[in-house]
């Protein structure tokens, strides 16, 4: 008989009219992974910070190991042996690694006034030793971190605490295709030891091929919970999104169409210790694919295009009068675009409304009299962007950081998109999304490249990649491995093959 670890009864939370969470009812068992589907918004995330004891329910109640559970804050649920990995990045960026670690946690470590950073150091080693993590390096600010040093960073010191049940929010997008098979062999390994994981993700086929069951939510209700091998992949889709998901989610033609007309030329990039030597020419109407592993520079390509690299060499030029690119500002001036993996930091401001994330690129097109800007232009192209990418909101003042992962996605490119530009480079378009808002984002770049839009998409995820792109273009040690094009080398075995 299965052994019960947690279970949850008619929990239910609300924030004001809406209801994130409405009578849930779960059993997680020692052993097993649990995976919680869901499109963004159907209350996934708030039904896990409850667990975590960050945030407080209505009512309902939680059983660990069969005794009440009622955490008032996550340092409360740390010591009932529960931790999580939040789906944003949860960091400190001007704090070192080692310090973000055990941030809460240092009082064992203090010797008077000071703290013992040689033994919070050595903790912190055995935490990635004892795991099987990649080393991060610990003595730097967060911040100067990728995404992905960051995320296994955060998975790190949620497993300072040594917990018997671990929630897993979105974690597995952040990662490259190596990392994930890291992240993998860790789930076995701690659920083998009687352990249990509550895992959120948006890859679908990655959630039946981890978990041990799957509880499907839908606007905060549970409308389906069984066995993960019970499921179909249009099973799930539809369960989340009410509706069978109809179309094609990736491109449906395998030949390579793109025009002749050179839209970006890089000849011989360069960034110390990040990329060498990468030269590619995007075409009018292509979709450019970049892929490799963790280590491999992928994500520093579409920063040193962008001129946000110190120390690049090589040249970039755009258009058809080869005006080079040498700073963000000249990307602009050439009718093009960058977003960064990590929108929350590099892409929105967070703060500020809708209305004004999606004026800001347009800004100059904006002016009335006198070079101000003219808010009735400026609210007419705000309406037309929300409109034409469907975000979903109380309207253009709603303040962007209370948006899902999904429509603070669609925010970002729709602001550029509602542009006409002649070139995009798009990092990691899809991470922290929904299947439904997955789907749209593919829809607008096919209507997009069909419209003779050049796109360079920079992805970890191999299906994305094949699935949506003319080349793809593979790196390996922060050099180029190979073009394959799609018509004649599109197999997950051989890009592997060339990744490795």
């Amino acid at each position: 008989m299965a052994e019960e670890m947690l279970r949850i009864e008619g929990v239910s939370k609300s924030f004001g009219p809406t209801k994130a969470n409405r009578d849930v009812n779960l059993i997680l068992n020692k052993g097993t992974v649990l995976g919680l589907a869901g499109e963004n918004g159907s209350g996934k995330s708030t039904l896990a910070s409850m667990v975590c004891g960050m945030l407080k329910k209505d009512s309902g109640k939680f059983y660990k190991n069969g005794q009440v559970y009622n955490p008032f804050s996550p340092a409360d649920a740390a010591k009932h042996g529960v931790a999580m990995v939040v789906q944003e990045l949860g960091v400190i960026g001007n704090l070192s690694g080692v310090v973000n670690m055990f941030l809460g946690k240092m009082d064992k470590y203090k010797k008077g006034p000071l703290v013992d950073l040689a033994a919070m150091n050595r903790d912190a080693e055995s935490v990635f030793e004892k795991w099987g993590l990649p080393k991060v390096p610990l003595d730097v600010a967060a911040g100067t971190l990728s995404i992905e040093q960051r995320k296994i960073m955060e998975l790190a010191r949620a497993l300072i605490t040594d917990p018997d049940f671990l929630v897993l929010d979105e974690i597995s997008q952040a990662l490259s295709q190596d990392n994930r098979e890291v992240l993998y062999a860790f789930i076995k390994k701690f659920i083998s030891l009687g352990r249990t994981i509550l895992m959120v993700t948006h890859d679908l086929e990655e959630m039946v091929e981890i978990c041990d069951e799957i509880a499907v939510l839908r606007d905060g209700v549970i409308v389906e919970s069984k066995a993960a091998e019970k499921y179909s992949m249009n099973e799930l889709k539809r369960l989340m999104i009410g509706r069978e998901v109809s179309g094609d989610y990736y491109r449906d033609d395998w030949e390579e169409s793109y025009q002749k007309e050179v839209i970006l030329s890089v000849k011989n990039l360069n960034v110390p210790g990040k990329c060498e030597n990468i030269s590619f020419d995007l075409h009018k109407g292509e979709i450019l694919a970049i892929c490799g592993l963790s280590d491999a520079g992928i994500h520093e390509v579409g920063s040193a295009i962008f001129g946000l690299e110190e120390g690049r060499r090589g040249k970039v030029t755009a258009g058809s009068g080869h005006k080079e690119i040498q700073k963000p500002g000249d990307i602009i001036k050439t009718r093009g675009a960058y977003l960064s993996k990590d929108r929350d930091a590099n892409g929105l401001m967070l703060d500020a409304s809708i209305g004004d994330n999606l004026i800001l690129p347009s800004a100059r097109d904006l002016s009335g009299k006198g070079a101000f800007l003219s808010p009735v232009k400026a609210r007419k192209l705000a309406q037309r962007a929300s409109e034409a990418f469907e975000i979903k909101s109380t309207g253009l003042r709603h303040i962007v950081r209370r948006l899902s992962g999904g429509n603070k996605q669609k925010v970002n490119l729709s602001r550029w998109l509602i542009k006409d530009l002649d070139y995009i480079i798009l990092d990691c378009p899809t991470r922290g999304v929904d299947i439904g808002v997955k789907a749209y984002i593919y829809s607008v770049l096919k209507k997009a490249k069909a419209d003779g839009l050049g796109i360079i998409m920079i992805s970890d995820e191999l299906p994305e990649a094949m699935g949506m792109s003319d080349r793809i273009l593979v790196m390996k040690n922060h050099q180029f491995a190979a073009m394959l094009s799609r018509n004649t080398d599109f197999t997950e075995d051989k890009i592997m093959e060339v990744m490795l």
